[in-house]
């Protein structure tokens, strides 16, 4: 793509790079937004590759967010997900070169760069051109708190071993609370791809202490003592700068958004009564086991409505008619509607922010990675939903059976214990958007960042 046009009033230009995965572009692309809305005189250039620029090139954001592409590091996303650790290496191997000469072409030197932790090639680029680096990861503070501190678990062992220890607990990672060793770092698969993208992360770790700043997408008040460690143990900044969502959007209410939600339907619906399922926009879960939450969800009587991407036309012949099966839809606005009542999901860290933000309890379905570290936080630390899915693996199924009874019982807004967890998600919710106002944590970390930046456009 040709180069970046600077405009006349910029302050400070920031360059920003994610990981090639929705997970990972949407929070980017929340936190470029925000920077924007804090400040007029910031040019942010979100630099993406080819096929994301086809993806999100026309949607709507503020003119001082531009786009700039560099070329795909593999043919499709058909590939990534049939191959995520090639995929992974590529990401790892072959992005460095091609930004690099996007940053030759920019008529507005970059002032910083903001990087995916993953992409630690960026920490390099930037020293060799005295750039600054912020290290941006797209996950929890407590799961970054685990990956960044390997050799405390199960010390001398391979990581395979650790699935096999099951329910056994530990308590000496900083910043985490009493954890089943299960639930902080999946087992490999049985080609140990897994173990591959772990040592891939831990290289992008090794790289850290390089960078000028750490940004997390977490308010301080939800995972105080995950953000306290790691801004003990770095010598450089660490913001926690979330909510990293569309909140900004939702504020607008633009007409096309509400065109694209199932608005009706959600608002002939009683109060609290309705359950959100999604599972992400990228891994999934098996075909039978989407068949098996089709007949608990039926079965259940409960309302719902399920974000069902490419099945969703077979869905809705499984699901009877109490619920609404879409392939899409904006999901903050849905939880963010009065009738939503609960939060099915894969615990992808975006989803949670975004179901904290809007006061939903949750029911926890993870399926790889940090989603079940996630999971834990969820029921164990901040109490706020149920365990669905109780194993760990993609291959364990839960039955129609346990998901109809946990779906009715979840819904039972008499329940004693349910109007508990109700209480404390809406508390939570209150301090999430507490930090966000003027004088808030995560509006103050954000505040301190640009002045930070600001100094550093000024030398």
């Amino acid at each position: 793509m040709g180069s970046v046009k600077p405009t006349p009033t910029t302050a400070c230009h920031v360059v920003t790079m994610a990981h090639p995965g929705r997970g990972h572009i949407n929070p980017m692309m929340n936190l470029c937004k925000i920077l924007a809305s804090k400040k007029a005189d910031i040019l942010v250039t979100f630099v993406v590759t080819e096929e994301w620029l086809g993806l999100i090139g026309s949607h709507p954001k503020p003119e001082n967010i531009r786009f700039a592409s560099i070329p795909n590091v593999v043919p499709s996303e058909l590939v990534r997900a049939a191959d995520m650790p090639t995929f992974f290496e590529a990401v790892m191997t072959k992005m460095e070169a091609p930004f690099e000469r996007l940053l030759d072409r920019l008529e507005t030197p970059p002032t910083i760069i903001v990087a995916d932790t993953n992409l630690f090639w960026a920490v390099g680029v930037g020293n060799r051109r005295n750039i600054p680096v912020a290290s941006f990861w797209p996950m929890s503070a407590s799961m970054f708190s685990v990956i960044q501190h390997p050799n405390l678990l199960v010390q001398n062992k391979p990581v395979v071993d650790i699935s096999a220890k099951g329910d056994e607990r530990v308590d000496y990672i900083p910043g985490i609370s009493s954890t089943r060793l299960v639930d902080l770092l999946p087992s490999p698969n049985q080609n140990g791809s897994n173990l591959q993208i772990q040592r891939r992360l831990l290289e992008a770790f090794s790289w850290l202490s390089k960078a000028q700043y750490l940004l997390l997408p977490s308010f301080y008040e939800l995972e105080s003592q995950a953000i306290d460690v790691l801004k003990a143990e770095f010598p450089f900044p660490v913001y926690a700068v979330a909510p990293a969502i569309p909140y900004l959007d939702v504020t607008e209410n633009s007409p096309q958004a509400s065109d694209k939600l199932p608005q009706k339907w959600l608002d002939s619906q009683p109060r609290s009564s309705v359950v959100y399922i999604s599972m992400g926009s990228f891994l999934s879960v098996s075909s039978a086991q989407m068949d098996e939450l089709a007949a608990g969800l039926r079965d259940s009587g409960v309302r719902f409505l399920w974000v069902g991407r490419g099945e969703a036309c077979r869905l809705k012949e499984v699901c009877g008619d109490r619920g609404l099966v879409v392939p899409w839809c904006e999901q903050l606005r849905v939880l963010s509607h009065s009738s939503i009542g609960g939060f099915l999901t894969h615990c992808g860290w975006n989803s949670i922010q975004e179901g904290v933000f809007c006061g939903v309890p949750f029911l926890t379905f993870p399926i790889i990675a940090d989603q079940i570290q996630n999971s834990k936080l969820i029921v164990e630390d901040w109490r706020i939903g149920w365990r669905v899915k109780e194993d760990v693996g993609v291959g364990s199924l839960v039955a129609r059976e346990k998901i109809k009874g946990i779906v009715q019982k979840f819904m039972d807004l008499e329940s004693g214990e349910v109007k508990d967890i109700r209480k404390r998600a809406s508390e939570l919710q209150q301090i999430c958007q507490r930090a966000i106002l003027k004088g808030g944590s995560s509006e103050t970390n954000i505040s301190a960042f640009i002045r930070d930046i600001s100094q550093c456009h000024g030398r």
